[in-house]
């Protein structure tokens, strides 16, 4: 018989606290969402536990009656991971967002799920440590282990997955299990961390994590080339890559964006392909760097090329690729955005960006192009009235035309967002022999189907 919601509120007050579960129609709002463009869904219950065991007392509960569990960090998710598509719980951990230990002569740190990576980096630096992933928003710790997130330091420092040492992980039945330890490696059994990386919230709950950490570089450089085209700005990117130099991040912006940002901003940049770069290293051996940097994109085209060590200077520069999303829904209000995401070899990056360009200016969309052109990794920006069917199915088809383009040059459909509702139809074309693995996978640690139902798999 299934549970009525007033009975789901009472119980999840009795194994929390009064005040740690509620229905309350806002916080059931701010729960029913992420910042994708998916529709909202209500959770029945939100519930705000402060340990591991409350976690396990909630998924024990929940699997003897079969209750759908949603994972709630801060919000950032871009493909509709935290809405909870069947109703039921959202826990979100807010209340587990502790520090739990600094191990600074391994490099690592064990913290809660709800520590987000600016908290993280203000502790660290009293060690002369910080965290690398940097996937643009605050996120939580817990949600991007959970979608594997990525960032614009890929390239140097490596996306989330090799980050993560052990986990603690709630099963849907309740049970605590560690999937690592704290060796650097080991070639014993099964990777179980790697498989709950990425894994978004369907075949556990995280409730701490042990990640790998690494020292405060000496010193940093930040620069801007803009090139003619996006050919020559790839080209100067990859050149740049092939160098072994201390290149930290690579990004490229497209020319409508670079318009948008200084509509925004009120900068003055030219309107043209552009790459935004950073170095690590000591300060010696950066100037060679740069000075062989500024070789090799001038032989590339770069017809603007400048370079900034003031830390000001440094984060003004890199306002133009942080803040491009918010530059386009300032610019387009009342307008949904659609932001894609999909990853390509190297190789392939040049036709895929100059094809996601043609796509959008042929659908007369608003939109911008950009990406960690380190990793192949890129993004479309895609603003449409929700309200018009029309422009809704451009914007859909232009995602789907580009991830079409993505598979098959052997890339993939998602290089850091994630599966979550809007990319499970793909999986079929990305990972047709293994498919069938991943579901008994599922079907193995979550028999029920109540971890984030309706994402990734089914």
């Amino acid at each position: 018989m299934p549970v009525l919601h007033e009975d789901l509120l009472i119980e999840m007050k009795k194994l929390t606290d009064e005040k740690r579960a509620t229905s309350n129609e806002t916080i059931l709002q701010q729960h029913s969402k992420d910042e994708s463009h998916h529709s909202p869904v209500l959770p029945e219950v939100v519930v705000f536990p402060d340990s591991a065991s409350e976690v396990s007392s909630i998924l024990q509960y929940a699997s003897e009656h079969k209750i759908p569990v949603v994972p709630f960090g801060a919000g950032s998710s871009l493909e509709g991971h935290c809405i909870p598509l069947q109703g039921g719980i959202s826990i979100n951990f807010q209340n587990m967002n502790k520090i739990l230990e600094v191990r600074e002569e391994d490099f690592l740190v064990r913290v809660q799920p709800g520590v987000t990576r600016t908290q993280l980096n203000q502790a660290l630096k009293k060690y002369g440590l910080f965290f690398p992933v940097d996937p643009g928003a605050d996120a939580t710790l817990g949600g991007m282990a959970a979608t594997n997130a990525s960032g614009t330091t890929s390239v140097r420092y490596g996306i989330m997955r090799p980050q993560v040492r052990d986990l603690e992980v709630v099963l849907a039945d309740g049970s605590i299990i560690h999937t690592g330890g704290l060796a650097a490696k080991s070639s014993s059994g099964y990777h179980l961390t790697s498989l709950f990386v990425g894994s978004e919230g369907t075949l556990g709950v995280f409730t701490e994590l042990t990640l790998k950490v690494y020292g405060i570089p000496e010193a940093t450089v930040a620069g801007r080339a803009v090139f003619p085209s996006v050919k020559a700005a790839v080209d100067g990117a990859i050149s740049l890559l092939s160098s072994g130099n201390s290149l930290a991040r690579v990004e490229l912006v497209d020319e409508y964006s670079i318009r948008q940002v200084n509509q925004h901003s009120e900068t003055s940049y030219p309107e043209k392909p552009t790459l935004f770069l950073e170095f690590h290293g000591n300060p010696s051996g950066m100037q060679q760097d740069v000075t062989f940097a500024e070789e090799l994109l001038s032989a590339n085209g770069s017809e603007d090329l400048i370079f900034e060590t003031d830390s000001i200077k440094k984060a003004k520069l890199w306002e133009a690729r942080h803040h491009l999303a918010y530059a386009f829904k300032h610019g387009f209000p009342g307008r949904e955005m659609m932001l894609t995401d999909v990853c390509v070899p190297l190789s392939e990056l040049t036709g895929a960006v100059v094809y996601a360009r043609e796509l959008i200016e042929m659908e007369g969309l608003h939109g911008g192009v950009l990406g960690h052109v380190g990793d192949g990794n890129f993004h479309s920006i895609l603003m449409f009235d929700k309200s018009s069917e029309e422009e809704t199915q451009k914007a859909n088809r232009i995602n789907e035309m580009i991830v079409e383009y993505a598979l098959s040059k052997k890339g993939s459909c998602t290089g850091e967002h994630g599966i979550g509702i809007g990319k499970m139809k793909y999986l079929q074309q990305e990972h047709a022999d293994t498919l069938p693995l991943m579901k008994m996978i599922k079907e193995q640690f979550d028999p029920r189907h109540i971890l984030n139902p309706g994402k990734v798999l089914f």
